[in-house]
């Protein structure tokens, strides 16, 4: 059996404000994962009704939603929706349809508008999706009552910098859904964060594919082995939480897979780099970098314009990496946060759509940093530009565009993944410890779509 070396944690869960303990792992049984569920139409249709209907969603960032009339469009499944800032400086959420003959009533991914107005027929609609004008009134011998014919508005609220909704008219409030998510995440200052990288790739693949590849550290020993030399893979902690689930990742350090930890690769030099700390004056060894990373932030943050009282040590150096339910990934560093949201395809249970969005934390004003207009980012090994403006939105599909050497890596696995779950000769998934969360996250998805538990749990 193999030793691995222990990875020290520096948080002390008694002060960090970011619960830092660990979650006692729950009992949910080690027998196969039903394979269908990622190639069935027909459980595709049960998470559609049971599932994608009844739980909250990630529509926009309010970063697009800044001014009165600001507006975003977004899609899931065959719907779509707005998503606006009215003159209250209130967001909406509604469907983006029109009342008359079901043209839609906003165009493009998002702009600036008094009212929406159907290019059909010039019906009219407020901020709210409240209809305002109709043209010719007096031929509709039934009427057209505006308070009957307004657009059906969704639950809407915000969090940590984006807006969300529900498809669900009787949808618990956001926070209760959310659960440990804010007190867990708020420290970060999500709200403090611009967005830099803003991308779209139709993945060849169910939606579930993607989510369970960012929800577990078992593969990385095998597809990035270029990774292996500056984190840590094995001694990961992972916590589950009722809908949500967690793992923290020790960035700064040799895998523990690897016998010698003293090393300092390249990779590792990087990582120092990444992080403001000059690789040719560190003194010490490979075990060392992670602690020493740490204090460096701790000396020279205020100095480069960022506040992180709010974060424990190893939130300095590690990536808090947490899965919001149903299809929220979130890879979390101090000064910088990478999201995947990941879409289910409108008809097809083999596809789907992966938004890749990065943000990095805006310095204080006043600061060298914040002068330059733009701060150093932390990435894994992926070529993000930086700046300061919004990003423009692309959307491509996977292959004709690089997404980053490690997001390269994972997909280019889950067409194979999602061509072998549709074999015959493939079973389910046969899952390890090292995997909790994926056996977590379908516990959860079989607490929307059945009613009862099913065998493998």
């Amino acid at each position: 059996m193999t030793v691995y070396r222990k990875i020290e944690r520096f948080a002390d869960p008694q002060t960090s404000k970011t619960p830092a303990q660990k979650e006692p792992d729950p009992d949910l049984g080690n027998d196969f994962i039903p394979k269908e569920r990622y190639t069935s139409p027909e459980f595709m249709k049960l998470e559609w009704e049971r599932l994608w209907t009844k739980v909250w969603l990630m529509g926009a960032w309010e970063g697009d939603l800044r001014n009165p009339g600001d507006y975003v469009t977004h899609k899931i499944g065959n719907e779509h929706i707005v998503i606006t800032k009215d003159e209250n400086h209130q967001y909406n959420a509604f469907y983006n349809v029109c009342s008359h003959r079901g043209n839609q009533v906003a165009y493009g991914k998002g702009g600036n508008t008094d009212t929406f107005r159907c290019s059909y027929h010039l019906w009219e609609y407020n901020l709210r999706g409240e209809l305002i004008h109709v043209p010719d009134a007096e031929t509709f011998p039934q009427g057209a009552p505006c308070d009957k014919l307004s657009i059906v508005r969704l639950p809407c609220d915000s969090w940590g910098g984006w807006v969300w909704y529900s498809l669900n008219p009787d949808a618990e409030p956001l926070r209760d859904y959310l659960g440990m998510i804010p007190e867990h995440l708020d420290p970060y200052h999500f709200d403090r964060m611009t967005l830099i990288n803003d991308v779209t790739v139709e993945w060849d693949c169910n939606w579930k594919t993607s989510v369970d590849a960012f929800n577990e550290t078992y593969h990385v020993f095998g597809t990035h082995p270029q990774l292996k030399t500056m984190l840590e893979d094995m001694d990961v902690q992972i916590d589950c939480y009722e809908r949500h689930n967690r793992y923290l990742i020790p960035f700064g350090c040799v895998s523990t897979h690897i016998e010698d930890g003293t090393m300092i690769t390249e990779e590792l030099k990087d990582y120092m780099r990444m992080n403001m700390l000059d690789p040719d004056t560190y003194k010490g060894d490979g075990l060392g970098v992670r602690r020493a990373v740490q204090l460096n932030w701790r000396k020279i943050s205020r100095g480069m314009g960022y506040d992180f009282d709010d974060l424990n040590d190893d939130q300095l150096s590690d990536d808090y990496h947490y899965l919001i339910f149903p299809n929220i990934t979130m890879n979390i560093h101090c000064n910088s946060v990478m999201v995947f949201r990941q879409r289910p395809h409108e008809t097809d249970p083999n596809r789907m759509y992966y938004d890749l969005q990065n943000y990095a934390l805006i310095p204080n004003e006043g600061t060298d940093a914040a002068e330059r207009g733009s701060v150093p980012v932390r990435q894994v090994r992926s070529e993000v530009p930086i700046g300061m403006e919004r990003p423009e939105h692309r959307q491509f599909k996977h292959g004709e565009e690089s997404i980053g050497e490690v997001l390269d890596q994972d997909a280019s696995n889950l067409a194979m993944v999602q061509n072998g779950m549709n074999s015959t000769g493939y079973r389910g998934l046969w899952i390890s410890n090292q995997e909790l969360r994926i056996r977590h996250f379908h516990k959860t998805i079989d607490d929307y779509v059945h009613r009862n538990p099913i065998k493998w749990m």
